[in-house]
C-alpha cells in the first residue's frame, strides 16, 4: 500500500471526515497539523499546488486534494486502486 500523507488543522471537521474514512478503511497514514507545525505549511502549499485549505491529502507522489476529493475517490470505486498501486 502506498504511503498515505494528510496535512490538518484540528479545528477543520473536513479534516476529521477524511482520516475518518481512511480509518475505516484500515489506511494508515502521516499526519501533519498545520497548526502545531506551521513551517511545515509552505510546503504543503507547494506540494497541492497552490492549495492552501485543509485537509491536503497525499497518497504516494498524487496528490489527491481534500476530502471531497476523496470521498469523490472512493464513491467512484478509484480509492481502493489508488492505494493498492
Amino acid at each position: 500500500m502506498k504511503p498515505v500523507e494528510i496535512y490538518t488543522s484540528p479545528l477543520c471537521g473536513f479534516c476529521h471526515a477524511a482520516k475518518r474514512l481512511l480509518n475505516e478503511k484500515g489506511v494508515s497514514f502521516s499526519e501533519v497539523d498545520v497548526l502545531k507545525q506551521p513551517d511545515r505549511k509552505p510546503e504543503m502549499i507547494q506540494r497541492a499546488n497552490g492549495g492552501r485549505t485543509v485537509p491536503q491529502i497525499f497518497v504516494g507522489d498524487t496528490h489527491v486534494g481534500g476530502c471531497d476529493d476523496l470521498y469523490a475517490l472512493e464513491r467512484a470505486g478509484k480509492l481502493d486502486a489508488l492505494l493498492a498501486a
